[in-house]
């Protein structure tokens, strides 16, 4: 459960501070504050109250930046989390109803910056950031993958090897052609 509350924003890991963005909560709309993109969270103050909300980067399931008037009125950084948050209005009707499952377990978050064109850099920051909180559940592990810079080759002595290899693999493909010539085709 998110509840807004006084906190001072961070002041570490910082990779990008949005002051004028607005913020949603599912449908609720929060006002203006301002948006801190860290390494450890996503945080949010009001200018108006001071107050705000902090998530953590292994709840959010997804981000991106949402330009489709069908989804949402406004260009925004969407944020999609793995569990509901409960705006304070709705804290208790849900306290009664903890018993029936819920339709959703998810939540969605919000930002509107004032000026759109920073759209992409906010997007940016939050990949940087969510690539620090690997899913621990993720099936791929950290040994899978050669460390190398994008677009980066190692290119070695077995490159020759591999390109002999590749020409007997030729020839075998060449006189193997004909082999189901016969063969009736499946309608």
């Amino acid at each position: 459960m998110v509840v807004l509350s006084s906190f001072p924003p961070p002041t570490e890991g910082i990779k990008l501070v949005q002051p004028n963005t607005g913020a949603f909560i599912n449908t609720r709309d929060l006002g203006q504050g301002t948006l801190y993109i860290a390494e450890s969270r996503v945080s949010w103050v009001s200018a108006t109250s001071g107050q705000g909300f902090s998530l953590e980067y292994p709840h959010i399931s997804l981000h991106a930046v949402s330009k489709d008037p069908s989804a949402f009125p406004q260009e925004c950084l969407y944020l999609m989390l793995d569990s509901r948050l409960d705006e304070p209005d709705e804290a208790l009707d849900n306290q009664d109803s903890e018993d029936e499952e819920s339709e959703t377990d998810m939540s969605e978050v919000r930002f509107i910056p004032e000026d759109r064109g920073l759209l992409d850099a906010m997007y940016h920051a939050m990949t940087i950031c969510q690539t620090l909180h690997p899913d621990p559940n993720d099936s791929i592990s950290d040994g899978d993958f050669e460390d190398t810079e994008e677009g980066e080759y190692c290119l070695d002595g077995a490159e020759t090897a591999e390109n002999d290899h590749d020409n007997g693999e030729a020839e075998n493909m060449e006189s193997d052609m004909g082999q189901f010539e016969d063969a009736d085709p499946e309608h």
